[in-house]
């Protein structure tokens, strides 16, 4: 599958596959900027998603070793957005990450159309409403 990327900077890099097999694509910091509240990293990356398909970015493992957080958790870039992407993480200590490090994952996936239905019952399930720790862990 092809996605249109456009550099925002000759400088940016287009994110690939580490190795064979792996689903996500490493996205680089090409600029940093400390805010009040979190640090913004730009890509100077801009994508074409196709329509059906949408954008997920995750964080990477190696944000276990930084004291950042990405702030919505997992991103979601939609198929009309034509902007930069960039990445914000609210700052929890000192060890955080620089321009050129390897912050997140691109990973691009088909999305169906959802009409929701309203019903008065639902159908049963094994699990029923049981909710957290459900399943005993």
């Amino acid at each position: 599958m092809r996605v249109k990327i456009k550099k925002l900077n000759s400088n940016a890099i287009i994110p690939e596959y580490a190795k064979f097999g792996d689903a996500g694509m490493d996205l680089i910091a090409m600029s940093k900027e400390e805010k009040e509240k979190f640090i913004e990293y730009g890509t100077e990356l801009a994508f074409e998603i196709p329509e059906g398909y949408v954008g997920i970015i995750f964080p990477r493992s190696s944000l276990s070793n930084k004291d950042l957080v990405l702030t919505n958790h997992v991103a979601v870039i939609d198929s009309g957005y034509r902007g930069e992407l960039k990445l914000r993480f609210r700052k929890i200590g000192e060890e955080v990450y620089e321009v050129g490090d390897k912050i997140c994952q691109i990973i691009i996936l088909p999305y169906p159309q959802i009409e929701f239905e309203e019903v008065e019952k639902l159908k049963e399930s094994e699990r029923s409403d049981s909710g957290f720790g459900s399943s005993g862990a």
